[in-house]
């Protein structure tokens, strides 16, 4: 029965993935990169300089000591690179050398250059961590810019450069797609703007050729990036700016070309991310999402305005639909909630999505009340797989299963579909009424339906189950900064750290347990949550603002 049960899983796991992501995953299987070979770089001359923003946190310390994820180490001997003590992306991050256009990065010049060349000279041509596509293409990237701007003169490092672009152009990410392929084309696009000669326009033109696919693909008509997660969506927008920005400071002419399209679905992404955050200027965590990953909201319309964009961030109602993207969000005076009700993300590419399918999170001023718990770990451990759960989120758990059969680091089987009925504004309320069909799989057939109804001192709650009775429970996690004061067996009281009050109450009865809130990789922080039982297969709950909170 296991066995069956996990051969269904695998089917529906793989039923959705396109062809190419197939017969590539074989090819690089049966066929690996085993040597590299590239032309020897000499006497180039670089017309251009690189400018951008400098707002990631430094992670180089000095005297090899760097820091990932919350983690410190030094870089003394070779092994590190490949450590298996590591977990996989604190080495992916070792790889990366963000470090190089970090904030204050010209201070760090001697530091850098000793471990730039400590990785060219440690790192074996296709061995390792390091020369993986994904690694690779944000390496590439930081070392163009770093040397651009920082008046290195190297031929080993310009000879790496050139080295490391022959083999991210022979391993493509067409088994992932997504992120992964749109950072490879925006690797290959620095390097052909780097290196000259006929390699140079090779690589440009198959950088350009990868993205006039991906862009119109990966950025929904709403601004939204496809796979739905906000912090992936401030990475990808981070790279269409760097794109713009490359094109402005280059004048090359093919680039050029792209460039009134980049800056268009830019703007579009821009409006998005201004709706999907959350009053305190932070990203809201749906699916993968966590703080510090990709540079903030605020960072990323400062970069935007550097380039000449100046985008309309104004929400034009109180309430936002998303449609392409399947999010909403309710802006009040006193308090804001973001619903979701998207996919989990494209089909054939569903690797950073969560079960949290019509989960929301709410915030009172700029104090969040309401969260899901965040991302702090990747891998195929347990906790990494209980963080994508639906317990994990702000939503209702059937029979104890997830909304989305969501199983290893990445995988997700059989996965919910949502629906959004109705979305309206009168003159005093909010309103937004969605379903999904992620527990027709179960022998209860249930369909879960939520409205939730805002005025601007309350939000009310309603889910129900349109199938058998079922035990279920709605999960509400609470920010760590709350307090939670039990009033009775099903209500209570909430006080922030700016002692703003909320009664929370239910239809049914509730109960406070023990959670963890994980707001950035490495992270976990203790908080409360509220476990509430739905009574014949339905649930009202009632969040209300104590008088004189606004």
């Amino acid at each position: 029965m296991i066995f069956i049960s996990k051969l269904q899983r695998l089917f529906y796991t793989i039923k959705f993935l396109r062809l190419e992501q197939i017969l590539y995953r074989l090819r690089y299987k049966f066929m690996p990169l085993k040597s590299i070979s590239a032309h020897s770089i000499s006497n180039i001359h670089y017309p251009w300089l690189w400018s951008g923003l400098e707002v990631i946190e430094p992670s180089f310390y000095g005297d090899q000591k760097v820091k990932f994820l919350n983690r410190y180490a030094f870089i003394k001997g070779s092994e590190i690179w490949n450590d298996s003590h590591f977990d996989k992306l604190w080495l992916y991050n070792l790889h990366y050398f963000d470090d190089l256009n970090a904030k204050n990065c010209l201070s760090r010049k001697v530091e850098q250059l000793t471990l730039v060349k400590k990785w060219i000279v440690e790192n074996s041509p296709v061995e390792g961590n390091g020369w993986e596509p994904y690694p690779l293409s944000l390496r590439l990237v930081n070392w163009i810019k770093w040397y651009q701007r920082s008046n290195v003169d190297d031929i080993s490092i310009l000879n790496s450069i050139a080295l490391q672009a022959e083999a991210l152009s022979k391993q493509l990410e067409y088994h992932i797609l997504g992120n992964h392929l749109f950072a490879n084309a925006k690797a290959l696009i620095f390097v052909g703007c780097f290196l000259q000669g006929k390699k140079a326009e090779y690589y440009l033109h198959l950088g350009l050729k990868i993205l006039n696919r991906e862009v119109p693909e990966q950025f929904l008509a709403d601004g939204g990036h496809f796979e739905l997660s906000p912090m992936y969506h401030c990475i990808l927008l981070w790279d269409l700016l760097d794109l713009i920005n490359l094109a402005q400071i280059t004048k090359n002419t093919v680039l050029l070309e792209y460039l009134p399209l980049w800056q268009e679905y830019a703007l579009r992404a821009i409006r998005w991310l201004e709706v999907m955050k959350h009053s305190d200027g932070e990203i809201s965590f749906f699916n993968d999402a966590a703080i510090g990953i990709a540079p903030s909201p605020s960072e990323i319309i400062s970069y935007a305005h550097t380039l000449g964009l100046m985008p309309d961030v104004n929400k034009e109602s109180p309430v936002v639909t998303l449609a392409e993207s399947g999010y909403s969000c309710i802006t009040m005076p006193a308090h804001s909630l973001i619903f979701d009700h998207a996919a989990v993300g494209p089909d054939y590419l569903p690797g950073h999505a969560h079960a949290d399918t019509l989960s929301f999170e709410w915030s009172l001023g700029n104090e969040r009340v309401f969260v899901n718990s965040g991302t702090s770990v990747y891998g195929t451990s347990q906790e990494r797989l209980r963080q994508r759960k639906t317990a994990a989120h702000n939503t209702v758990e059937v029979e104890g299963e997830d909304s989305s059969e969501v199983w290893s680091g990445f995988r997700v089987a059989r996965r919910a579909y949502a629906t959004l009925h109705e979305s309206k504004l009168t003159e005093s309320e909010a309103f937004i009424r969605a379903s999904h069909n992620g527990y027709k799989r179960l022998s209860s057939k249930n369909e879960h339906f939520r409205a939730i109804k805002s005025s601007p001192v309350a939000v009310v709650i309603v889910d129900e189950l349109s199938g058998s009775i079922a035990k279920a429970t709605a999960h509400l996690h609470i920010h760590p900064d709350v307090k939670v004061k039990l009033v009775d067996s099903s209500s209570f009281e909430l006080t922030t750290a700016k002692e703003k009050k909320i009664i929370l109450s239910f239809s049914s009865m509730a109960e406070i347990t023990e959670s963890t809130w994980h707001p950035r990789f490495g992270e976990s922080i203790a908080n409360k949550k509220i476990i509430a039982h739905l009574q014949d297969n339905k649930l009202t709950t009632s969040i209300c603002i104590e008088k004189n909170q606004f």
